[in-house]
């Protein structure tokens, strides 16, 4: 199958701030359609620069005003770049100054994937958007999977690195084997991460406003991004702003727990919705579930449609199983056929990604450590993903916590009454304090002898493996790279073995 590649004029884009997960997936979107593309960052890394030095895409250290010389036919800036000024008052983005001093054409990367990608004229896509404070780039991989699995061949955007594909981004296939009659044309399926962060410096909007999707899956809605939003009202608003975007023919699929949701949809509804929510959730929503996440049945309208085992864990990813059941029913693939697919999904990189296994001296092979990475980050998802992990473990093993708040949210220390409660299943709890605002040791307090902190990462690692003992299950939750900890911790614990 050929990418379906718009006949549209090529053009030269300049990303700032490239090696971004978006901005990155953008940029190869943008190569496979035939566009010249370069880039800037500042730290050029792996593994984004490694995927975009493999499609031949230029990439540049730093934002200076030497990349002018490229004479691109547009800018494309990302969230990354602001109009700070360094201590000596020098801007921190020099190119950045010098388009808008010089009046050079940019835009922002969602609306240039809108335009140029999404809902150009000539073939526009049916867009699927995934939104939520939790579980996005999940649930958008499992339907992306599905979908594919469907032999639907679906392009999508995804915030991290699927398993189950070889990229993070790609177009749609053209002519998939099920394609409609040509007197019933399908428009091609896209599935995209629908992030509610701001768009960039220039346009404060939620990113999402620009993609404009024909199924809408709102999974859930919490406060974050403190640095942005003051409260969760004002984010429930950006919410309603995307609920505006979906066409009379579109669908709004919506988890039913959640009281947030139910006031965004309050606002202004003028698409079909359709409810999901486990079986506790009254009304009784359109698809529900019935048994424990490892297996359970799905319900459509009462009725069951069928039953999934797999390996993934927790309540959360049960939702978003059913959120992603549902919205591939709305495209025509059969609830039977989306559980199927799920049976084969291999998740996500660092979703409880297993990276090392460790055997104690003296113990045997049916008692390894077992080393986790974990991108949690809100104390929503750090508590349902300890949940899901200490419920698989049971009480035989103990679950050991290493996180970073690392997030804007979570240094500005908005949230950390929150971390005793979401830290409850975790057997013992080890925090960097690097970088934080706040007293991590008073605000952890509660969990008494169970909660250890440390500014020094060597000295954190050094405290896991002192406490470290056979059949432990160890997991790392940051939304970084946190120091290289994973390495860190299975080289200590071989030494201690």
């Amino acid at each position: 199958m050929l990418c379906l590649a718009h006949k549209i004029a090529r053009m030269h884009i300049h990303i700032l701030g490239i090696c971004g997960t978006f901005m990155g997936g953008l940029a190869a979107l943008a190569r496979e359609s035939g566009h010249t593309v370069t880039g800037c960052d500042a730290g050029v890394y792996p593994p984004m620069s490694d995927q975009l030095s493999a499609l031949g895409i230029e990439l540049i250290e730093g934002f200076g005003l030497e990349q002018l010389r490229l004479k691109p036919d547009l800018f494309v800036v990302g969230n990354v770049v602001s109009r700070q000024k360094n201590p000596a008052g020098q801007a921190q983005y020099p190119l950045m100054e010098a388009i808008l001093d010089l009046g050079l054409p940019y835009t922002s990367g969602p609306q240039w994937l809108s335009e140029h990608i999404l809902h150009t004229a000539e073939n526009p896509f049916h867009v699927l958007a995934i939104a939520g404070t939790h579980g996005k780039t999940t649930t958008s991989s499992m339907l992306a999977w599905i979908l594919e699995f469907a032999n639907r061949a679906p392009g999508y955007l995804i915030g991290g690195v699927p398993m189950n594909f070889e990229a993070s981004a790609r177009l749609p296939k053209a002519n998939p084997p099920n394609a409609s009659k040509p007197e019933n044309p399908q428009r091609p399926l896209f599935v995209i991460e629908a992030d509610e962060y701001d768009t960039a410096f220039f346009d404060k909007r939620s990113k999402f406003v620009h993609y404009r999707p024909k199924t809408c899956v709102l999974n859930n809605l919490e406060f974050d991004h403190a640095d942005i939003f003051e409260n969760l009202q004002a984010i429930e608003k950006q919410f309603h702003h995307l609920i505006r975007t979906v066409p009379q023919s579109g669908q709004v699929i919506f988890n039913a727990h959640e009281e947030s949701l139910k006031r965004v949809l309050s606002m202004g509804l003028w698409s079909e919705s359709v409810s999901f929510a486990l079986n506790t959730a009254t009304p009784v929503p359109d698809w529900t579930l019935s048994g424990p996440p490892e297996s359970f049945d799905v319900i459509h309208k009462g009725s069951p449609v069928g039953h999934l085992d797999w390996s993934v864990q927790g309540v959360h990813n049960q939702m978003n199983a059913l959120a992603c059941i549902a919205a591939a029913h709305h495209v025509g693939v059969a609830a039977d056929l989306s559980i199927k697919a799920l049976t084969e999904f291999q998740n996500v990189r660092r979703r409880m990604e297993l990276k090392a296994q460790v055997v104690l001296k003296g113990f045997d092979l049916q008692t390894p450590v077992m080393v986790y990475d974990d991108f949690a980050h809100h104390p929503t998802a750090i508590k349902t993903t300890l949940e899901g992990l200490k419920r698989q473990v049971g009480d035989k093993s103990r679950v050991l916590c290493v996180f970073e708040p690392r997030s804007n949210t979570m240094k500005l220390g908005s949230m950390k009454a929150l971390l005793p409660q979401s830290l409850s299943s975790a057997d013992l709890s080890f925090c960097y304090t690097s970088g934080l605002d706040w007293d991590a040791q008073e605000a952890l307090s509660a969990l008494g002898e169970k909660a250890f902190c440390s500014a020094e990462l060597n000295e954190l690692v050094a405290k896991v493996v002192s406490h470290a003992r056979p059949s432990d299950h160890i997991i790392c939750m940051s939304n970084g790279g946190f120091g290289g900890i994973h390495q860190k911790l299975t080289h200590a614990l071989k030494a201690k073995a």
